[in-house]
C-alpha cells in the first residue's frame, strides 16, 4: 500500500506542487527518504520516529520508503515533517488516507509531538485555495494561513491533535487572521530642529515614493530623517500587504503569523554581504531589499558598503525585481522599494568645516564620494546636502508641524496618484503596459515612465524650456531628465496642481546634483 500526502516546496515565493508517497513492505527493516531531500529533510525520520513513539505508536518493523515527487527537486526545509508522519499514519491505518489527500499539509514535528512554526505558511495557504484544497499547518501559522480567504483551515497544536481531529473525538477550531499590531508613535518630525530643507525632500520623497540621497557631516540628523520616513508614508493597502506579508513568511520573519500592516523599513549594516542585501545564499532567501518591498531600505554610510554590493542594487532599483541565480536554482522575489541613502561630505565628515577637516580635503572627498558609480548615483531622485544643525536651532522651541501634519499632505497626494494610475482609469491600462516594460504597475510617480510620464508630468512651455537649459548645463542622462520630471509631478501633487509648471521643474531640479564627488 501507498500513501499520498500533499505538500510544497518553495522557489522564491512560487510555490511548487509535491506528492509524498510513503510504502510499507517487506524486507530489511530500514526507514529510507529519497527525492533529492536536504539535510533538514533527511532528518525528518527521527524527528518522525520520536513524535510517533510519544503518542505510544512504533514504526512497523518493515521496510519503510518515502519518495518526495517529483524526484528532480530539490527539497529543504522542516516543514516535511508532518506530511511524513500523516503518510506513515495513513498507512499503518491510523488516519483515513481519503480525508488525508483532501488538504496540503506542512509542519515542523518535536520529538514530543508537539507542531512548530514553520516558514513559507502563506504563499502555500494561497497554492492550497487555487487548488481546491484544505490546508494543515501548525497553530503558530494559523493566523497567516487565514488570510488565504474561504480555506479549510486545521491549525493544531500537536500531532495527536490532529489524530483526535480526524477520529471525530475532539474539533478544531478555525483559526482568526491575525494582523499586526499598530506601532506606537515615537517617531516623531518635532523631535528634529533645523534642517527644513532637509524635511521638505523628505516630504516630496514620501509622497512620491523618491529616492533620497542625504549628505551631510556627522550629528547633522541624517539618521534621525531616515528614521521618521516611515510615520509619514500611507499604510499598507490590503493586496500589497498580502504581497509583502508573503516574502516575509517565505523568510520565517512573520511574528506569530500576524499579517504585515506598516510598511516595512530595513536598515542593514554596511557590513553586510552582497546575498544579505540582495538575496541568494544556499537556499536563495530573500536579501533585505527584497524584505523591504513596498517599503523603504536606509543604507546608512553608504559608501562604507563594499561596491560590489552596492552594484548589484543597480538592476532591482530600476527593474523592482530581484532575481538570484544559482547552480541549483533560479528565483526572482519583488523588490519595489524606496532607497533611503545616507553619507558623510568625506571620510572625516567635516569638509566644510576647516577648523575639524582634515589636512587632505577637498582631495578626500572626492575620493570618498567617487566610491558610489554614476549610474547608482544617477537612479537616485533627490540629492540634498543636510548641514550641521547650528547652536541657536538647538536652543529653539520644538517646531508646530510634526509627522502627522506632513504625513496628511503625503496621503493626499498618494490619493491623487492612486486615482491617476489606477487600472480601470480611461487609457490607463494601455499606457500601463507601457510604462516600466511591462513591470510592476505603477502605484506612485517614481515608478511612472516613458509615454505614462509624458502624458502625466509634461511641463508647460516655461518649464520645459527651463528643463532643457538645466539638462545641457548639468549633463542630465536620459534617466536624470526622467527624474526630474517624476519629482516635479509629485511637487505639483502636493501643491494640488493639475499640470507641472516651471516652478515644480525649478525645485525638483534643486534636489539633483550633478554627480559623485562634484
Amino acid at each position: 500500500m501507498v500513501a499520498r500526502v500533499k505538500t510544497v516546496a518553495f522557489q522564491g515565493i512560487d510555490v511548487l506542487d509535491i506528492d509524498v508517497q510513503v510504502q510499507m513492505s517487506g524486507g530489511i527493516v530500514a526507514f529510507t527518504i529519497v527525492g533529492l531531500p536536504d539535510k533538514a529533510v533527511g532528518e525528518s525520520r527521527e524527528r518522525v520516529r520520536a513524535s510517533l513513539h510519544a503518542l505510544g505508536l512504533g514504526l512497523p518493523p518493515k521496510r519503510i520508503t518515502v519518495n518526495l515527487a517529483p524526484a528532480d527537486v530539490l527539497k529543504e526545509g522542516s516543514h516535511f515533517d508532518l506530511p511524513i508522519a500523516l503518510g506513515l499514519l495513513t498507512v499503518m491505518g491510523v488516519l483515513p488516507g481519503d480525508e488525508i489527500s483532501r488538504y496540503v499539509a506542512l509542519g515542523e514535528l518535536a520529538l514530543d509531538g508537539t507542531l512548530t512554526p514553520v516558514a513559507g505558511v502563506l504563499p502555500a495557504a494561497v497554492n492550497a485555495l487555487a487548488r481546491e484544497r484544505g490546508l494543515i499547518c501548525p497553530a503558530g501559522c494559523g493566523g497567516e494561513a487565514a488570510w488565504a480567504g474561504d480555506l479549510d483551515v486545521l491549525a493544531p497544536a500537536s500531532l495527536l491533535a490532529l489524530i483526535n481531529h480526524f477520529k471525530g473525538t475532539q474539533v478544531l477550531t478555525p483559526p482568526k487572521p491575525k494582523l499586526e499590531e499598530a506601532g506606537g508613535g515615537g517617531l516623531d518630525l518635532r523631535d528634529i530642529k533645523g534642517q527644513e530643507t532637509a524635511k521638505r525632500a523628505l516630504e516630496v520623497a514620501a509622497a512620491g515614493g523618491h529616492n533620497l540621497l542625504m549628505i551631510g557631516p556627522p550629528g547633522s540628523g541624517k539618521s534621525m530623517l531616515a528614521a521618521r520616513l516611515p510615520g509619514l508614508l500611507p499604510p499598507l493597502a490590503p493586496a500589497e500587504a498580502l504581497e509583502v506579508s508573503m516574502i516575509h513568511s517565505v523568510a520565517g520573519l512573520l511574528e506569530d503569523g500576524r499579517l504585515l500592516r506598516r510598511r516595512p523599513f530595513r536598515d542593514p549594516h554596511h557590513s553586510a554581504s552582497l546575498p544579505a542585501l540582495v538575496g541568494g545564499g544556499a537556499r536563495a532567501k530573500p536579501g533585505e531589499i527584497s524584505l523591504a518591498h513596498q517599503g523603504v531600505l536606509f543604507l546608512d554610510e553608504l559608501p562604507e558598503f563594499p561596491r560590489q554590493t552596492l552594484e548589484a542594487l543597480r538592476q532591482p532599483l530600476e527593474t523592482g525585481r530581484a532575481s538570484v541565480a544559482r547552480a541549483a536554482a533560479h528565483v526572482t522575489y519583488p523588490a519595489r522599494v524606496q532607497l533611503v541613502a545616507a553619507m558623510n561630505p568625506c571620510r572625516c565628515g567635516h569638509l566644510d568645516n576647516p577648523a575639524l577637516a582634515c589636512g587632505r580635503a577637498p582631495k578626500c572627498a572626492a575620493e570618498y564620494q567617487s566610491k558610489i558609480s554614476g549610474p547608482l548615483f544617477d537612479r537616485i531622485d533627490c540629492h540634498i546636502e543636510v548641514p550641521a544643525v547650528s547652536p541657536a536651532d538647538l536652543s529653539l522651541p520644538p517646531p508646530a508641524e510634526g509627522s502627522a501634519e506632513v504625513a496628511a499632505r503625503v496621503a493626499a497626494a498618494r490619493a491623487v496618484q492612486t486615482d491617476r494610475y489606477r487600472p480601470d482609469r480611461d487609457g490607463a491600462a494601455r499606457l500601463q503596459s507601457l510604462s516600466g516594460g511591462g513591470h510592476a504597475p505603477v502605484r506612485s510617480n517614481a515608478d511612472a515612465d516613458g509615454e505614462l510620464l509624458e502624458r502625466v508630468a509634461g511641463p508647460d512651455q516655461p518649464g520645459r524650456a527651463l528643463l532643457s537649459q538645466a539638462a545641457e548645463r548639468m549633463h542630465l542622462t536620459a534617466r536624470g531628465y526622467h527624474r526630474v520630471l517624476r519629482v516635479a509631478r509629485t511637487l505639483a501633487d502636493l501643491e494640488g496642481a493639475d499640470a507641472v509648471r516651471r516652478l515644480h521643474i525649478a525645485e525638483a531640479l534643486s534636489y539633483r546634483r550633478i554627480g559623485p564627488g562634484r
